[in-house]
Parts: C-alpha cells; sequence; structure tokens
C-alpha cells in the first residue's frame, strides 16, 4: 500500500506520471474512461516549444514561469528518447517566424533569450524566411529556429503504454463521476493506493470541480513522400495572435516517414470534435493559409486514409496546476493546454518528487 499511486487519466500527463513513478519504484495503477489510443495526445502535434506554444491562451504568469523548468526537462528528456526510433521521437529544425523584428517585442526577445541557452542549433536570422521558401507578401520580417523534438503520437503514447507494461503497471478502464476529493476514500481502499494523482485533463472539469474549458483544435495531413510537392522535413510555425478576431496560426510539421501536418485553429470552449473539409470553414481555412504561407505545398495530396484530426486541448485560465490537494492524498497534473508533451516529463519528475516529499513527512 505504501508504494502504490493510482493515476487517474491516460493521456500523455498521466501515462509521463506513472512511467516517472514507476521508475522511482512505485507500483503503479492507471484508471481512465478511455484507451491511451482514444485521448486527444493521440491527435496532437506534439512539436516540443518552449512556453508559451504558438496555439496561444497561455497567459498566466505564475503557470508560465513554472513551465519554463518543466519544458526544460522534458527537451532533455525527449533529446535522450531520439536515438532509439522505436519511440517515435525525432529531432528536427524547427522554424519559428514573425511580422516584426523580435528586438521590438520584449516579450518575443524575452522569449528567444532563454531558449536559446535550452535548445541546441539555434539561429536567430530573417534570412531564414527566405531560405525555407516562405510567401514574401505576408511581410514577415524575423525569424530564428533550432533543434527541436517532434513527437510521433501514436507511435510514442504505444512506446509509453509499453513501458508500464513492462513495469508491471495496471490499467482498469472506467469513468469516475463526481469530485475526486469525496471518492478519495472508497478509491484508496479499493485499490491499496497510498496517493492519487489526478492527471484527467478536461475531465478535471468534475474530478476536480475546476473551470476547465476545451481549446479545440485541427490539423489537416498532406502526403508528404515528394511525389505530389517538395518533401518538407523540418517544422515551420507561426504563433496564433489573441489580438486578432480571426483564426491566424500557421502549423508545418512532419509525422513519420511520409505524412506532414497542416494546423492550426486554437477555438476556446468549442467541444464539437466532429468537423472536417467538408463541414467547416476554418479547417478549410487551415489548407489556405498554410499553402499561401508556404507556396510549395499548391500541389499537395490530402492524405485520403485521415485527412483532419481534432482534438480538444484540455485548458484552464490558470493554466497548468501541478501540485497537492491541502489535506488530502490528492496531487494534481493538468491543465497544459496545447503543451501537454512540451512539459509531460518535467511536470511528471515534480509530482514524483512531491509525492516522496509528502510520504516522508512525518505524521501528527
Amino acid at each position: 500500500m505504501d508504494r502504490r499511486i493510482l493515476i487517474v487519466g491516460a493521456g500523455v500527463s498521466g501515462l509521463t506520471t506513472a512511467h516517472v513513478l514507476s521508475i522511482e519504484g512505485y507500483e503503479v495503477v492507471v484508471l481512465a474512461d478511455k484507451d491511451a489510443s482514444q485521448t486527444p495526445s493521440v491527435v496532437a502535434g506534439a512539436l516540443w516549444e518552449w512556453p508559451p506554444a504558438v496555439c496561444g491562451y497561455h497567459s498566466d504568469v505564475e503557470s508560465l514561469e513554472r513551465s519554463k523548468s518543466w519544458s526544460a526537462v522534458s527537451y532533455q528528456r525527449f533529446s535522450e528518447l531520439a536515438n532509439d526510433p522505436d519511440t517515435g521521437v525525432s529531432l528536427r529544425k524547427s522554424h519559428f517566424y514573425f511580422h516584426n523584428l523580435i528586438e521590438t517585442s520584449d516579450k518575443e526577445l524575452r522569449k528567444m533569450r532563454e531558449l536559446r541557452s535550452h535548445v541546441a542549433g539555434f539561429v536567430h536570422s530573417p534570412e531564414l524566411i527566405i531560405e525555407n521558401g516562405i510567401n514574401l507578401d505576408l511581410g514577415l520580417a524575423d525569424a530564428y529556429s533550432y533543434l527541436a523534438p517532434v513527437i510521433d503520437t501514436e507511435i510514442y503514447m504505444e512506446w509509453l503504454r509499453e513501458q508500464l507494461i513492462q513495469a508491471r503497471c495496471s490499467f482498469v478502464q472506467r469513468r469516475l463521476n463526481g469530485d475526486l476529493r469525496d471518492l478519495e476514500d472508497d478509491l484508496i481502499r479499493e485499490f491499496d493506493a497510498c496517493a492519487i494523482v489526478n492527471c484527467a485533463g478536461l475531465g478535471a472539469r468534475e474530478l476536480a470541480s475546476d473551470a476547465m474549458f476545451p481549446l479545440r483544435g485541427a490539423l489537416v495531413r498532406l502526403v508528404n513522400d515528394g511525389s505530389s510537392m517538395p518533401r518538407v522535413d523540418s517544422a515551420h510555425c507561426i504563433s496564433h495572435d489573441e489580438s486578432i478576431a480571426e483564426q491566424n496560426m500557421i502549423y508545418v510539421m512532419p509525422r513519420g516517414k511520409d505524412r506532414l501536418l497542416l494546423g492550426g485553429i486554437a477555438e476556446p470552449d468549442e467541444w464539437d470534435t466532429e468537423i472536417d473539409l467538408a463541414n467547416n470553414g476554418e479547417v478549410r481555412n487551415i489548407l489556405d493559409r498554410c499553402r499561401r504561407f508556404m507556396p510549395a505545398l499548391q500541389n499537395g495530396v490530402l492524405d485520403t486514409t485521415n485527412p483532419v484530426s481534432v482534438g480538444l486541448r484540455p485548458s484552464r485560465k490558470r493554466n497548468v496546476r501541478l501540485g497537492s490537494e491541502p489535506g488530502c492524498r490528492i496531487f494534481h497534473n493538468y491543465g497544459h493546454g496545447g503543451s501537454g508533451f512540451s512539459l509531460s516529463w518535467g511536470c511528471a519528475t515534480e509530482i514524483a518528487e512531491l509525492v516522496s516529499a509528502e510520504k516522508t513527512q512525518p505524521k501528527s
């Protein structure tokens, strides 16, 4: 009982937390209403970023400061995993473009100076706009690039799950109803656990009585085998500008050996995931916007097996909640929005430290 942890949630935060705790010697049970393959994590773009993420809506000052250390830990761990092709993690050049010179924005200048000390291959040059064939009519003025972890989510989530199976982690598929504080004693008894870690994402809306909201995203998939357009081997991004009413994020990223992901949208409080190129103008605009941004994509062919992926980023106004529930044996790790992968290893590591510290505290 002293070494068993119940993890609620089977997305990237839940499985990564379970993995880190299992390495620390804990016996882990993962309880979730969906298998990992059905979580929003599988349809994520999953490009590592220094906070805040390009999808926007990461503005809480305290959470952003904490997120930087989590992101740095994750970069190191993903860089190590990139040496093993079975993980689905690779390091690719990733380019970020700006409408104004970075030096004219305190926010962007600070972010650039912070991230360059944590990444490999950093280059800051407006010449990247021309070198990468970006449409000059967009009026972009500046750019930088670095080597960033890119995660093939289907492969990676299955790899994580397999690591847990090898560590003899147990999986229970079941939906929990109500507030975890009310369920705590029954769950502790049922699973003989010493603690519960809430990694339920949007499920924290009920389980933690928190004002979670979805930030709907969508990705359009093209064939990227060099047959219909030049092969794209690096990532290209323009961050979402929340001050503009229209969807304006641009996200071009290789996925696996022969697919290319185009994004994106960031739509708060939109729950419907049954949108596609046929029934949603914003999804069609993704394709138009990315083709205008990178003219080489004009003749790109849609991936007919899976042309559009839609997911709900688990968001909250104060961004990530990570810590213990006062007076309970409950810990929280949720609210990552569009940064679930970028923060996953850092958050999981801190949760493991908190759980261990709690267990070593003298009992009153």
